[in-house]
């Protein structure tokens, strides 16, 4: 039995996949459709979110998890994996109000379950940026080390991390209300594609590139620069239901070749972080091992 429990959301695109096969609790985000809710992967499948969000003239929104769900959730894992304490690497706060719930729950639990210890972890990312941190805090605590090392594990993992992505489109970050710097490039002509990067919590903008296959060359291009002649220790492929598109297939094989990943994921951005990325939507997440040369 581990010391302590690792959980993440759902904007960590772990589910399905990687935290089913490591053994991670994922607290779901909503997405809210008209009148409707649904809970991120569980109640709204991959597939018909991006069919609808080509289908329906209204927008979907998105929000954080309540705090009186982080309460229900952080009770249950701590009975399920029978410990006494839990570590939640979390959304960028920038980016989300996910921490800002989970503080909440955290403090009332504090003086109703005392002997329930719960620790939050920023992770100032999204999607498998964030995701990569939480596989590095579940190892650590799969070694059977302290909650402190996994912390700073996932801290490291930060440091050395890269999120790099292009979209089809700016319309979905800009309805969405994530756009972050890239909102210098709002306006620009239709046939140039953005590259972005998630930054100190942030989306920025990198470059606007004229064409499609433009764009993801350079999300490697940019890539191989800040590796520096480096191997990333893992590497996350992220598409929006775009797995059997030959531009995906031929940026998978793209970076394979040039970056040299050790090892490598797939993930599909569920319908929460497809909100606001949008269909056509592909990049990469990676991070270095500090310890690398």
């Amino acid at each position: 039995m581990n010391q302590f429990a690792v959980i993440t959301d759902s904007t960590s695109n772990l589910h399905p996949g990687p935290a089913d096969e490591m053994g991670i609790p994922v607290i779901p985000c909503t997405v809210h459709w008209g009148e409707e809710s649904y809970l991120d992967g569980i109640t709204l499948d991959v597939p018909t979110f991006y069919r609808w969000l080509q289908e329906r003239k209204e927008f979907p929104k998105t929000s954080q998890p309540s705090a009186g769900a982080f309460i229900e959730f952080f009770q249950q894992v701590a009975e399920e994996q029978q410990t006494k304490a839990i570590l939640a690497v979390l959304v960028s706060s920038l980016l989300s109000g996910t921490i800002a719930s989970a503080e909440q729950a955290k403090a009332y639990l504090v003086e109703h379950r005392p002997d329930l210890r719960i620790e939050l972890v920023d992770s100032y990312s999204v999607s498998m940026g964030l995701g990569l941190q939480t596989m590095v805090a579940k190892r650590v605590a799969d070694r059977g080390e302290s909650i402190e090392a996994a912390i700073a594990a996932a801290r490291r993992c930060y440091e050395t991390s890269h999120v790099l992505f292009a979209v089809d489109t700016l319309e979905y970050l800009h309805r969405g209300g994530r756009i972050g710097g890239a909102a210098r490039l709002v306006g620009s002509a239709l046939n140039l594609k953005p590259v972005l990067t998630i930054s100190d919590g942030r989306v920025e903008a990198l470059e606007k590139v004229r064409s499609r296959p433009k764009s993801l060359r350079r999300v490697v291009e940019i890539a191989e620069e800040r590796l520096q002649g480096r191997r990333p220790a893992e590497l996350a492929l992220i598409h929006a239901e775009a797995g059997a598109d030959p531009e995906f297939i031929a940026f998978g094989e793209m970076v394979a070749e040039r970056l040299r990943p050790q090892q490598v994921y797939t993930c599909v951005l569920t319908p929460v972080v497809g909100t606001h990325g949008g269909p056509g939507t592909i990049g990469m997440a990676f991070y270095t091992d500090s310890t690398e040369g």
